[in-house]
């Protein structure tokens, strides 16, 4: 038996899930799974590289014990953060976590440089103030990319440290800011504008391209070697692959951040998309996702957190259930990006002292209306009108917030698969190798491999049990 193993890591937690296929089918099996976070770090915010890549080689481990090394690997994380190397490729201080606010003083200085409205009309990216865009420029102002000789994405960087070879993958690349929607390629003017060297920015690679084998000292200290495949290694860019449906339909990426969007072949770099702020990230074979960055559970994960795990997340689901809707919030306001209490904004921004149930109300009644006002931006900046959205990812189990996302968008949902961005990421890796002809029949696949749930039209919500806080 052929295994593959995506390598999925995500804001909070990552996971090692091995994948084969069987007579038509592809089964998965999780065989490692941990923890992940930023970490404070000399003021800054940050995330523990080193204990990510020692995670990794834990996974891979994991996978032999359980009889299943897998012959391709491939790696996935979020977007926009990277790494440095010097000359001896090195790294270069921390990997800043997207959430720190260093940026915050650069942005007006970048666009004085490049208005965003040409930053726009040549990336098509939204603007968000974590942009590897203005990370880089963070890095020029303070001298941290004086002896920078290379610069990798973040799942770059960890395929670098499994064997030794340099890609710049395209769909992560994309989410930077810095490259141009026509050509697919670095815009050279904008890097040469804002004084960011040209020799960090090497040839771009699509999905499904060879990496390179284990170094031979991994091969040693695992006891086996292993081929890495890229998959689309922004995260977001894995699940939509997996999304089962045919033909384009309107996709929400429910996790840490909610993408709502649809595949498209051309980027829409009108002057309407870029006020609606709609981003145009690219996909396998240069289409592009054509969507909107939404706060997401990242605003449900952080009460989860603040109320110290008292409440499991289907609990925290049942007490919104419990209450009348009522305030809502701007759930994209960056008041909510990184607060030093998620309670106490929400608070202040409703006006107001809320219980743990009607605070979370507003929560899912806000996401809710976010996601009716960005399909209605979608369909009219795409000038289609859709019947349905595909809801994946581990946010496409809260059943309540799918309820109120039918009732909001008046759209049918179809929720599923859960580990969509691992079967994304398998799938892609076993196009690469030629197990899987296309993604057309990968989706097939998919759709007679995973329970997807049909979570039927807008109707009225019923209340659920009576949170008592």
């Amino acid at each position: 038996m052929k295994y593959f193993l995506a390598i999925d890591i995500g804001a909070s937690s990552g996971r090692h899930i091995v994948g084969w296929l069987d007579n038509g089918k592809l089964n998965t099996e999780e065989v490692y799974r941990f923890t992940n976070g930023a970490e404070q770090r000399s003021g800054r915010l940050c995330w523990n590289a080193d204990k990510l890549f020692d995670e990794i080689l834990n996974g891979l481990v994991k996978a032999k014990e359980a009889g299943k090394a897998p012959t391709y690997v491939g790696i996935d994380t979020w977007a926009v953060d990277y790494a440095l190397l010097d000359g001896s490729d090195n790294r270069i201080g921390e990997v800043y976590c997207y959430r720190d606010n260093r940026t915050a003083q650069h942005i007006d200085s970048v666009h004085r440089i490049v208005p965003f409205d040409e930053l726009y009309s040549r990336t098509g990216i939204q603007f968000q103030p974590f942009n590897t865009v203005y990370q880089l420029y963070d890095d020029k102002v303070s001298g941290k990319l004086n002896g920078a000789k290379s610069f990798l994405m973040l799942p770059d960087y960890l395929n670098f440290l499994l064997t030794g070879v340099k890609k710049q993958e395209y769909t992560n690349a994309t989410s930077t800011g810095l490259v141009n929607a026509t050509t697919h390629t670095w815009d050279k003017d904008i890097c040469d504008m804002l004084g960011l060297k040209s020799d960090l920015f090497g040839d771009l690679t699509q999905p499904g391209t060879t990496v390179g084998n284990f170094k031979q000292e991994i091969a040693d200290k695992l006891g086996y070697t292993a081929t890495v495949v890229l998959p689309a290694t922004h995260d977001t860019a894995s699940a939509v692959i997996a999304t089962p449906l045919e033909a384009q339909t309107p996709y929400i990426s429910s996790g840490t951040w909610s993408l709502l969007g649809v595949e498209q072949n051309e980027a829409h770099t009108d002057k309407q998309s870029q006020l609606v702020n709609y981003s145009n990230e690219g996909g396998p074979n240069f289409t592009f996702r054509y969507q909107k960055n939404i706060m997401g559970l990242w605003i449900i994960q952080s009460v989860k957190r603040e109320l110290k795990d008292e409440y499991t997340f289907p609990q925290l689901a049942q007490c919104a259930q419990s209450q009348p809707s009522g305030e809502l919030i701007d759930v994209n306001d960056n008041r909510f990006l990184a607060p030093k209490s998620m309670c106490d904004e929400i608070d202040n921004a409703v006006g107001k002292k809320l219980s743990i149930a009607k605070r979370m109300r507003v929560i899912y009644d806000s996401l809710a209306l976010s996601y009716a006002t960005a399909i209605k931006e979608l369909e009219h900046n795409t000038q289609q009108t859709y019947d349905t959205i595909n809801i994946i990812g581990g946010g496409s189990r809260d059943k309540f917030l799918n309820e109120l996302t039918a009732q909001a968008t008046g759209k049918k949902i179809i929720a599923g698969p859960i580990e969509a961005t691992a079967i994304g990421n398998l799938a892609m890796q076993m196009i690469g190798t030629g197990e899987i002809k296309d993604i057309s029949t990968a989706r097939k696949i998919i759709k007679q491999s995973f329970e997807i749930n049909i979570e039927g039209l807008p109707q009225k919500i019923t209340r659920g049990i009576k949170c008592t806080n």
